[in-house]
């Protein structure tokens, strides 16, 4: 059951996916999606490349950005993100919505995923807050903008106490990221404008601002962090 998900056909994609073939086709003509790559008989064959972009595109339009916008979000982002990069771009983004947590069957889970979950599997997914278990054993509750990058994390050759310690590490600083960037936010942006004595124009300013705000600080934040990583770890591994 643990098929690749380096050669899925449009359907198959449609179905991890959770989309329409018809909409693929759309998001394809729009430029939202790469052009898959052309097999056998001129069939085309897509990737996890795929798989992910278009799960960050289903959290853009959660935030309510029209596709106008969220061609110019995906054009801002280097060319040469991988599926991983574009999972922690889906999940970080996904962060700003309400908890819009799914029920799901483990056949259905696994059907979403594509591979079977075991149950040290699922034990690790509901560490990772993934998965919440329900009364019912054969039924979850799952947080749509984690399950890929969790299982993803599955495979990593790291034991669960460090993913959690990381995990940990994570939530206290963008915690603390996210509370000094609201306080800025309020003071130089907001609290300005509140005491000025606002026209039309500044009203739907302001509204365009806070509907794109989140989205694009995410971008911000996640950038700056990719680059600092590498720093780091360049640094730590040249002592070596």
């Amino acid at each position: 059951m643990h098929e690749s998900a380096t050669d899925l056909t449009v359907d198959e994609l449609a179905a991890r996916a959770g989309v329409t073939v018809r909409t693929i086709r759309f998001y394809s003509t729009r430029g939202l999606l790469p052009p898959p790559e052309i097999g056998p008989r001129r069939i085309g064959r897509y990737g996890p490349d795929h798989l992910s972009r278009l799960a960050l595109i289903e959290e853009l339009q959660h935030q309510g950005m029209t596709l106008a916008a969220i061609e110019r979000y995906l054009r801002q982002l280097p060319p040469d993100l991988s599926a991983h990069d574009l999972a922690i771009h889906r999940a970080l983004v996904a962060a700003w919505v309400p908890d819009q947590a799914e029920e799901a069957t483990l056949r259905q889970l696994e059907r979403r995923v594509g591979r079977e979950l075991t149950g040290q599997d699922l034990d690790r997914l509901a560490a990772m807050t993934v998965l919440v278990r329900t009364e019912d054993p054969d039924v979850f509750q799952v947080d749509p903008g984690l399950l890929h990058l969790g299982v993803r994390l599955l495979d990593v050759p790291i034991a669960l106490e460090t993913i959690l310690a990381a995990r940990t590490v994570l939530l206290q600083h963008t915690r603390s990221a996210a509370r000094e960037l609201t306080r800025l936010f309020h003071d130089e942006v907001w609290g300005p404008y509140r005491e000025r004595e606002p026209d039309a124009e500044q009203v739907a300013a302001m509204k365009s601002l806070s509907a794109h705000m989140q989205p694009l600080v995410v971008q911000a934040l996640v950038t700056a962090f990719q680059r600092s990583l590498k720093e780091e770890l360049g640094a730590t591994y040249a002592e070596e």
